[in-house]
């Protein structure tokens, strides 16, 4: 199915038929890629808490820009890339894509401290960034505005739909938190590194979605039928 305007219903719909029909994908990569900064982890502790979370990043930022190829690959129709293929789509805009999600986090997170509202139009006016940067390669800081032309007049939609991903993401770490409160620090890692695996997609898939649906709703406004 196609979202056929910018709102909350059709969007959070497709996110979670696109996460279903490719769960196996979204996943399983998440598991292996978070796998690695979770043996780093285990392996050189303390110290190197420097060196994981850098691995950390760079494996968040591939693994979001895998996603968005995921989601541009339904949408053309192509359904069987290899995640090989989905990976080697993200490494020419990789740097650029970390250096939008680090000014991005960095801009949301001064937002917040300033009284909270600044940060919640920031998150809501970046929120198609990444998938800017993975799909039209328009550089760092040219990616920031082009979401935000994007996102105009749209504004209280793309908030709610950040909202709805961002909310189920919570309740999901919070169950999976209460859960594994008895078991052993082991236990709970292991259960803890299986359920960001199961989230891991979901903000990406909404801000890919999201994208998707504002290009459309842009291209119908701009061509009179």
């Amino acid at each position: 199915m196609d979202v056929q305007e910018v709102s909350p219903g059709p969007v959070v719909r497709q996110v979670w038929e696109i996460y279903r029909d490719h769960s196996g994908v979204l996943v399983w990569t998440a598991l292996i890629l978070f796998a690695v900064q979770f043996l780093i982890a285990l392996v050189l502790p303390g110290a190197a808490a420097l060196l994981v979370v850098l691995l950390f990043w760079v494996l968040s930022t591939l693994y979001q820009g895998m996603v968005v190829g995921l989601v541009r690959d339904v949408k053309d129709g192509r359904r069987n890339q290899s995640v090989a293929n989905l990976i080697r789509s993200v490494e020419p805009v990789l740097f650029p894509l970390m250096i939008v999600s680090l000014l991005f986090g960095l801009g949301v997170f001064i937002g917040f401290v300033l009284v909270i509202i600044p940060g919640l139009i920031l998150l809501t006016i970046w929120a198609v960034v990444a998938p800017v940067t993975v799909l039209e390669h328009p550089g760092v800081i040219a990616a920031f505005g082009r979401s935000r032309e994007l996102v105009r007049g749209h504004g209280w939609a793309v908030f709610s739909v950040i909202i709805l991903i961002y909310l189920a993401v919570v309740v999901i770490s919070v169950v999976a938190s209460l859960i594994t409160s008895p078991l052993g620090s082991a236990g709970r890692a292991l259960v803890q590194w299986a359920v960001d695996a199961v989230i891991a997609p979901v903000p990406a898939l909404g801000a890919s979605v999201l994208y998707f649906a504002l290009l459309r709703n842009r291209a119908r406004t701009a061509v009179p039928d």
